[in-house]
């Protein structure tokens, strides 16, 4: 079976992966975990050669020379970008069968960008802080933050590179398709967006932190959870931007993906229950 890498996202850390590795587990599906927490502070290219050198000592660990899939939440599917379409865009050292990303920010965060809005970011991060900032959090300090503004050197230097053809990708996000002010209580159950006119807007079509229009890539594949309204319903802030990685159905989809593979155009994935 082939491994998986598991990256987390900003300000988060290795326990939003538990249920995925129980399922895992039970699947036989060997995982090798990055944890960046150490790496606060650090720059996104920082924190995405940590990324390539952690895959390689892996690889020598177990002797393991095929492809890997790699699953990120969030702004971790940016670094695990980076390393595969800048640093290794080229070369192509890095085997990768899939990149599966959950809820990522791909076109930059309109959410990072609103931070930095001098009148309207410190209103958001009052709104935010405690649940998706910490306290005292001062977005112009704060490098992943600025290298994730959709007019950044960063985002920039990743749509230069672009996505790699020996690679699959597959987004995963959440729409609050039932339109529930539960579904993210601080934004009343929206999503900020940026539109491209310039102007700020709120949709339904996000995860209430990061909009579809920041996720979208040309090449991926898009999923979008939950597949019944009646889940958002039951429970619905499992499928916030937060709480995405720990979803039920977020969780049976990434292991459907790892046990079956790569789709080609026309084939329907196989569906299976949990």
């Amino acid at each position: 079976m082939i491994p998986v890498i598991l990256v987390h996202g900003w300000k988060s850390h290795p326990g939003i992966w538990k249920r995925l590795t129980e399922r895992l587990d039970d699947s036989r599906i060997s995982y090798w975990i990055f944890d960046y927490t150490v790496l606060d502070g650090s720059a996104m290219e920082e924190i995405a050669k940590n990324l390539g050198e952690f895959i390689a000592a892996k690889r020598k660990e177990y002797e393991y020379t095929g492809s890997v899939d790699i699953v990120c939440h969030s702004i971790g599917s940016c670094i695990a970008r980076y390393l595969l379409e800048v640093n290794d865009g080229h070369a192509r050292h890095e085997q990768v069968r899939q990149l599966i990303a959950i809820g990522p920010p791909n076109n930059g965060s309109a959410l990072a960008e609103l931070f930095c809005d001098p009148v309207f970011g410190p209103v958001i991060t009052g709104r935010l802080c405690g649940t998706f900032v910490p306290r005292n959090f001062d977005p112009a300090a704060d490098v992943i933050v600025q290298a994730c503004r959709p007019d950044s050197v960063t985002m920039a230097t990743l749509r230069k590179a672009g996505i790699r053809s020996d690679i699959q990708y597959r987004l995963v996000c959440a729409e609050n398709i039932t339109q529930s002010p539960s579904f993210f209580p601080c934004f009343e159950g929206k999503t900020w967006e940026l539109r491209p006119d310039g102007s700020w807007g709120m949709t339904y079509a996000g995860d209430g932190i990061v909009p579809h229009s920041d996720s979208v890539l040309p090449g991926a594949i898009l999923d979008i959870v939950p597949a019944d309204p009646a889940m958002l319903e039951k429970d619905p802030i499992m499928y916030c931007h937060i709480r995405l990685p720990q979803c039920q159905e977020v969780v049976n989809r990434v292991v459907n993906y790892l046990l079956h593979g790569p789709v080609t155009t026309g084939d329907k994935m196989p569906e299976i229950g949990f």
